[in-house]
């Protein structure tokens, strides 16, 4: 994970993370998966980053490299290989073309073919990261489950790594006692709270729509199969709400302090964050293991599963036209690809085309 699109300094992002944040290694239960195809909460195992000599190789390996992608800009499989690109950290340059199939150059090296043939390519020249999964098998998933239901669980992930972004951050301004960080890139203390006051209003953006979401589209859904299954769930979305918009205030407070920033307000405010992270994971959790499982179990055709992610996706416009970098940045570079599958295969192609190809192209 991290910051795989934007050119801004990771300090920006948060001054504990890593440029690269560390893969992780998933244990889950293969009972539990194999019983609800939904994900069974995680073990995660850290794996030990690699020493400074291997990093240095890593980095000199890709970031000395100049890939050129011919393409048009408004090719939805054009976008999916800038996507796939970035990831692997190349210098990357992009040649508007008439031709609708794609070429990568590399060198004086140049590859034309479809788009899984290319990925492929990609994934040859740069063995790392990983991005391609042959099945959707994240997780316990399996090709039964409804592309509605691996959306939301992506989604759940990034806004899960996001929230406990910002708890660290919080709790990393708190220690300084609202002090300059050690990062110049992150500028003064009151430079610091307006990046740190725009990453969390990019956060709750995509955190807002998403309930909205799934109080439109997918809880009438389950509603209607079986009345009140849903009612849980929306009560933690009530709950919720207050306690987000109560934390956006307090960061427009503390950021027009006359009298500088001092350690008792930031600490209530890494406290506030803390108490968004634990909402959030007991609220993902409760809808993984009681809700989700019953979009599969109310037996939708696959055409009212493609209208119904199609719904959601309109519904959530906003954080895929807005903060679209954002929500894949909470992902791993596997789980984002796999984002941009479901989106490439079930979603409607003018919806999407509207948040993947009319964006920034990055040399």
């Amino acid at each position: 994970m991290g910051n795989c699109f934007s050119t801004s300094s990771v300090a920006e992002i948060s001054p504990l993370d890593l440029a690269v944040k560390p893969p992780l290694a998933v244990v889950a239960s293969p009972a539990a998966a194999a019983q609800t195809h939904l994900p069974a909460p995680p073990t995660r195992l850290p794996i030990p980053p690699p020493s400074a000599k291997e990093t240095t190789a890593t980095a000199t390996a890709t970031s000395t490299v100049t890939v050129k992608l011919y393409g048009p800009p408004n090719s939805l499989v054009t976008s999916y290989l800038r996507f796939a690109l970035l990831h692997k950290r190349v210098n990357l340059r992009f040649v508007p073309s008439e031709d609708q199939k794609p070429t990568i150059q590399i060198g004086s090296e140049k590859t034309s073919g479809t788009q899984d043939a290319l990925l492929r390519y990609i994934e040859e020249k740069f063995p790392e990261p990983r991005l391609m999964l042959w099945k959707f098998n994240l997780e316990g998933f399996d090709e039964a489950t409804p592309p509605v239901v691996k959306t939301i669980w992506l989604q759940h992930r990034s806004m899960t790594w996001h929230v406990e972004r910002m708890l660290r951050w919080s709790e990393d301004l708190a220690a300084r006692g609202g002090r300059r960080a050690v990062d110049p890139s992150v500028g003064t203390p009151k430079m610091e709270i307006r990046k740190f006051a725009k990453s969390y209003t990019q956060l709750q953006e995509m955190m807002l729509e998403h309930a909205q979401m799934e109080e439109r589209i997918l809880f009438p859904v389950l509603e209607s199969v079986d009345r009140g299954m849903c009612k849980s769930a929306s009560a933690e979305h009530g709950r919720e709400l207050p306690l987000m918009n109560g934390i956006k205030e307090y960061i427009k407070s503390i950021a027009v302090m006359d009298s500088g920033i001092c350690s008792e307000e930031l600490f209530s405010l890494a406290s506030r964050f803390k108490s968004l992270q634990m909402m959030c994971k007991a609220h993902f959790e409760e809808e993984e293991k009681e809700l989700l499982p019953m979009v599969e179990a109310a037996e939708m055709g696959k055409e009212k599963q493609k209208k119904l992610m199609n719904q959601g996706l309109e519904v959530m416009r906003g954080t895929h036209t807005n903060v679209f970098d954002f929500l894949l940045q909470g992902l791993t570079p596997q789980e984002a690809m796999q984002y941009l599958d479901l989106l490439m295969n079930f979603a409607d192609p003018d919806l999407i085309s509207s948040f993947m190809c009319q964006r920034d192209i990055v040399d």
